[in-house]
């Protein structure tokens, strides 16, 4: 059973039931308090030592990085933006190492929402800080609805042909090249981070997802199909993470 690493976050559980749904084992990394080899795994630190990262990662076959707060505008080399006013420094610091040490040991990520923002800047991309703002003709990218409708689903997503995107989700697309997904942001993707590709766009030309091609599975998608994991409609999505990550050899 493939172990996979969970970045802490506010509305956990539907993240941990999507991936013990498809068979994985699920540890929660924390920057709350000090690393230990336990099933949530802390940090207590603004800027996280290598050594730390290093332990948090033994024995994990994958990465999944987590929604949440917006990730700082410096940490792009951007200004700061008066709609930015969530942020975690020390989560910050902490899950750009992740990445940078997920990504030295080749270990398959699945970034959602936030994570895709930080998978990117971790990996040398920026943002648009704020979508209502800064793109013209936006759609409406942050739904607001009850938390129990939290799948309601907001616009449709153009996928690109020939991308691991596609081919995880081919059986619900059937003859098309799109879908409906739910959508809470108001960041996204500007410059992609290079080696990536961006996979999948909204009708507006947000980016919804991206990828590494040269990766066997480093895949963010900016909606949250952590939302779906009792009706399944992007159960593949995990399906394929943790089948990824099954063939990962583990570091003790």
């Amino acid at each position: 059973m493939a172990l996979i690493g969970i970045t802490a976050c506010r509305k956990l559980e539907d993240y941990r039931q999507s991936v013990l749904h498809v068979g994985g084992d699920v540890r929660v990394l924390d920057p709350a308090a000090r690393a230990a080899a336990v099933d949530v795994v802390h940090v207590d630190a603004d800027v996280v030592n290598v050594d730390d990262v290093d332990d948090i990662l033994r024995g994990v076959g994958g990465l999944l990085l987590t929604g949440g707060e917006d990730l700082a505008p410096a940490r792009y080399g951007a200004e700061p933006h008066p709609t930015i006013v969530d942020v975690n420094p020390a989560r910050d610091e902490f899950e750009l190492g992740l990445v940078a040490e997920a990504r030295r040991r080749g270990l398959p990520i699945f970034a959602i929402c936030r994570g895709i923002q930080v998978l990117n800047v971790a990996c040398g991309g920026t943002l648009v800080r704020d979508i209502p703002s800064e793109v013209t003709g936006a759609l409406e990218h942050r739904l607001r609805v009850p938390p129990h409708e939290s799948y309601s689903l907001a616009h449709e997503v153009w996928l690109d042909k020939d991308t691991l995107l596609s081919r995880l989700m081919r059986e619900r697309l059937s003859d098309s090249d799109s879908c409906e997904v739910n959508s809470r942001h108001h960041q996204a993707v500007q410059k992609l981070a290079r080696g990536f590709m961006a996979s999948a766009t909204a009708p507006d030309g947000v980016i919804e997802a991206i990828e590494d091609p040269a990766s066997p599975f480093c895949l963010g998608i900016q909606w949250h199909p952590e939302n779906f994991w009792r009706t399944g409609e992007f159960r593949p999505l995990f399906e394929g993470f943790l089948e990824a990550a099954g063939r990962q050899e583990p570091r003790i």
